[in-house]
């Protein structure tokens, strides 16, 4: 049985009616139409629906995404795939600030380049990055990994937990407690791993690996004001 495929026109169809028709789960595939960069589009999915949106989109497409399988052919605003927690978030062009925020769990795919703060407390997402990400990228990222193929921003994994992150391009600096760490043939596994998730093809080689010093897990009596 063929699946059964919904087309919505965002020129003339609220993005909450278009929300609304993919948490119902009777729509196993959805076109969106001129999105026009529309904010929140496709957000709290909890079925294995596929959302394609021919377009570009504003801020927070695939949020608290929970098992959908959303493409963006195009670019997207801030937030896109913010605390998701299952399932395929793939931008075919560049993703603004916050790309997978606080994300539990998923594949984060940006085919261009990221901005600022992409993975900023992920939480266990897997995030592949084609181009470049921006200053304070995987801030506070306590798990997951981090694949960028272009060049990392400032202060890259500032404050980073237990996230493991992989450049291929240069770093421009690191953040607090981030260093670089050993690059053994299981981390070359793991991003040989990701980049066929994520369909692109480089030497995993080519990568640098990057990851907390853990001189900030405890509290130094030193550091605090005397009272």
């Amino acid at each position: 049985m063929a699946p059964l495929t919904s087309r919505v026109d965002l020129a003339t169809s609220p993005v909450r009616d278009l929300n609304a028709k993919l948490h119902t789960g009777s729509v196993e595939a959805c076109q969106v139409l001129n999105p026009g960069g529309r904010h929140a589009i496709a957000v709290g999915l909890r079925h294995t629906v596929t959302v394609d949106i021919h377009g570009h989109v504003g801020y927070y497409c695939a949020g608290m995404n929970d098992g959908g399988s959303v493409t963006v052919h195009g670019s997207a605003g801030t937030g896109v795939a913010e605390n998701m927690m299952s399932g395929t978030v793939r931008v075919r062009g560049d993703a603004s600030q916050s790309a997978g925020a606080t994300a539990h769990g998923g594949l984060l795919v940006v085919e261009g380049s990221a901005s600022m703060r992409c993975g900023i407390s992920m939480k266990g997402v897997n995030i592949v990055v084609g181009g470049d990400v921006g200053p304070m990228s995987a801030f506070m990222a306590q798990a997951g990994r981090m694949v960028v193929c272009g060049d990392a921003g400032e202060a890259l994994g500032d404050s980073v937990y237990e996230a493991r992150l992989y450049v291929r391009g240069s770093v421009a600096s690191l953040g607090a407690d981030c260093v670089e760490k050993d690059m053994r043939a299981e981390h070359r596994a793991e991003v040989a791993e990701l980049l066929a998730a994520a369909g692109m093809q480089h030497d995993p080689a080519e990568f640098r690996r990057y990851g907390s010093a853990r001189t900030l897990y405890h509290f130094a009596a030193a550091n605090s004001a005397a009272y």
